[in-house]
């Protein structure tokens, strides 16, 4: 019976996997649109699309604004759809557009509106000074249609296609001669100092008809792009075709009016699925092959660390552990011989290895026990937060085409999982031997999280100063401000209640009255060298898993491979376990009894490499220019790195808590 709930247990691990590295990443329940022609219109289906702007952004700058901002073309009913509390956090403002047309009719070079510039007016000056900025840091529009981006493809290297869910607004020719990338789609943009403003774009719409399906209209499956600069003479009978760029000088000296047009074509293609209907995005995203060195690299580590702690618990343990037995079995041998008498007794067995030998200090409560144990309670509520996020991701439940979905359910999470933070700190701190209970609950509830809240609000006081779309509205600080306070900190109480309502836990051996010294360490054990190679491994296994993440945060773009996210997740919590453990064992083994702290540091460290991995990136992958933008950069940077901080030490600790008490409880001491 046992057999068959192993290989049954296997069986259900691996299919979760399969699921997990499926394309499958669409929100379960989320119901396709139906469009019609306006004389086939009806109940069952609409025939108007609405096309949707969001806020634009920059790799150049960590800035984004709204749309309004940079002076386009507005909607005389503007609207702004409902936005949880993912997408406020993530700084996407989406509201209505001007661009309106109905299914599977075509418009051709349609006039939106026109924007004059008179020179002399500030507030024109200003406006056009602003628009030439966003040119000259490359912002890109993003679109929306049918709850899908509207993407701009292109031909990049070894004739791939590639999609990207946005389009610049123009581009720069600087007075040298230099273009920006975005200026080489048109040889005509060849003049100095001079800028070129996308103001017309042809949209083509593919759809899926069901009426060889037995459904009514058609479901959209791709909307796509191609941004132009064009010169319009006419206004009001605008004409697309053949007409020179519009340009937009450096040295605002003559008054600019700029016609903003469209076009619309409509294509059939039944051969693309509605439920597949992102995958033409996210396959011109190379990154597959990429995610599979990545995985097989992180295994590779885990195995190396597993034989090592094979090793050691087969062979060196076991052995340590019989013969300690035998000797406390025996309480002493005497040998006698016609040359003398010797005497083999538990103290001369001691003297081979080491961790036998600190069992009367090795649970000797640490020293800042409260830090520590508040560390814990912290890093418990965001590894359970961490795990059951990417779990529902991994079922699809948090896909991009749920947007905000993911940031929403991990801070609802968080909020929610405030009981076992309490729980584990005040259990731990009562082991400890502490009494401040009123002090270790306090600090629980707010600490971490009150320094994760600061350095957001003054993130968010300069993106306020700025006039980014990024600040968060008054009232969303103080609804976070009414969850923390409201539902986490209540939760964190009724959590320290339990746990301090619970006895100490006990410990297998007695902790001697007085400490025993510990003797002179080598270099490699002691505790800064120790702690500095305890966070190799484990950032080796995740490093180029951090380099999507931040691709996705800061370059804009679409993360989606939330299979390949979890099975490294996995193995994250399997190395930090296994390179914490043989650390302490070493250490022990020298008989360095302090690793309360050290088994936190060890694997907690791996957030150091993160940081360094980060300004890394942002020398060599980000242009990012400005001041401000850098302070938001490295803001951030901060608040992710002490999260991952208390993850990952949090991992450590109770792997080598579980490790520490499993060796010395299968010892007999006397």
């Amino acid at each position: 019976m046992k057999k068959w709930t192993d290989s049954g247990f296997f069986f259900v691990y691996l299919l979760f996997i399969i699921l997990c590295l499926s394309s499958a990443f669409y929100l379960p329940g989320l119901a396709p649109v139906s469009f019609c022609e306006e004389s086939k219109g009806g109940d069952a289906c609409q025939t108007s699309i609405q096309l949707f702007v969001n806020r634009l952004d920059s790799v150049e700058s960590v800035l984004p604004y709204e749309y309004d901002v940079f002076d386009f073309c507005k909607d005389a009913e503007e609207k702004r759809p409902s936005e949880n509390l993912g997408q406020v956090l993530f700084g996407e403002r989406i509201e209505t557009s001007p661009y309106k047309f109905n299914f599977n009719q075509e418009v051709k070079c349609k006039p939106v509106c026109t924007k004059s510039y008179k020179k002399g007016n500030q507030e024109d000056a200003a406006k056009l000074d602003f628009l030439k900025r966003g040119m000259l840091l490359n912002y890109q529009h993003h679109w929306i249609i049918d709850n899908m981006p509207v993407t701009w493809c292109y031909d990049v290297e070894d004739s791939q296609k590639y999609c990207n869910p946005g389009f610049p607004i123009g581009c720069l020719v600087t007075s040298d001669g230099r273009a920006k990338d975005t200026c080489v789609i048109n040889s005509e943009f060849n003049k100095k100092n001079t800028f070129y403003v996308f103001n017309h774009v042809d949209i083509k719409i593919t759809y899926h008809s069901g009426a060889t399906e037995g459904w009514k209209g058609a479901r959209l499956v791709a909307a796509t792009l191609e941004p132009k600069s064009i010169k319009h003479v006419d206004e009001k009978n605008p004409t697309c075709e053949g007409v020179s760029p519009m340009e937009i000088p450096g040295e605002f000296e003559n008054e600019v009016t700029v016609t903003y047009t469209y076009s619309v074509t409509f294509e059939q293609n039944n051969s693309i699925k509605w439920a597949s209907r992102w995958d033409y995005i996210l396959v011109s995203m190379p990154h597959t092959n990429i995610q599979w060195f990545s995985i097989m690299n992180s295994l590779v580590i885990v195995l190396f660390l597993s034989g090592m702690v094979a090793m050691i618990m087969l062979r060196t343990l076991h052995k340590d552990i019989a013969r300690y037995n035998q000797v406390d079995q025996a309480d002493s041998i005497k040998i006698s011989s016609a040359l003398g008498k010797t005497s083999v007794s538990y103290e001369d067995a001691q003297e081979e290895s080491g961790w036998k030998q600190v069992h009367g200090d090795v649970f000797r409560p640490p020293r800042k026990g409260m830090l520590l144990s508040v560390f814990l309670g912290q890093g418990t509520q965001i590894f359970i937060m961490t795990f059951i996020t990417l779990f529902l991701a991994c079922l699809g439940f948090l896909s991009p085409a749920n947007r905000g979905a993911l940031m929403t359910c991990a801070v609802v999470l968080w909020v929610l999982l405030g009981t076992p933070a309490g729980y584990v700190s005040a259990r731990l701190y009562k082991t400890f031997g502490g009494e401040k209970w009123k002090t270790n609950v306090l600090l629980t509830a707010l600490l971490c999280p009150g320094i994760v809240f600061a350095d957001f609000f003054l993130m968010n006081l300069i993106l306020w100063v700025e006039g980014s779309s990024a600040a968060i509205p008054f009232g969303t600080l103080v609804a976070i401000l009414a969850l923390w306070f409201g539902i986490s900190v209540p939760l964190t109480f009724i959590g320290a209640y339990f746990g301090f309502k619970k006895p100490a836990m006990e410990q297998p051996v007695r902790t001697n009255q007085i400490p025993r010294q510990i003797p002179e360490q080598s270099f490699f054990t002691k505790p800064i060298p120790g702690i500095i190679m305890g966070g190799i491994l484990p950032f080796g296994c995740i490093f180029i898993q951090l380099f999507f993440i931040l691709n996705s945060i800061w370059s804009h773009q679409m993360y989606y491979m939330f299979g390949f996210l979890f099975l490294v997740f996995i193995i994250l919590l399997i190395t930090c376990s296994e390179a914490t453990i043989l650390l302490c064992y070493f250490h022990l083994c020298a008989e360095d009894y302090h690793w309360w702290w050290r088994s936190f540091l060890t694997s907690g460290f791996t957030a150091v490499y993160l940081f360094i991995y980060a300004v890394h990136y942002f020398f060599s992958k980000l242009q990012i220019i400005g001041a401000a933008s850098t302070i938001l950069y490295f803001g951030y940077t901060m608040i992710m790195v002490l999260i991952f901080f208390l993850f990952t030490g949090t991992i450590g600790f109770f792997a080598c808590f579980w490790f520490v008490n499993k060796i010395y409880s299968v010892v007999k001491v006397d």
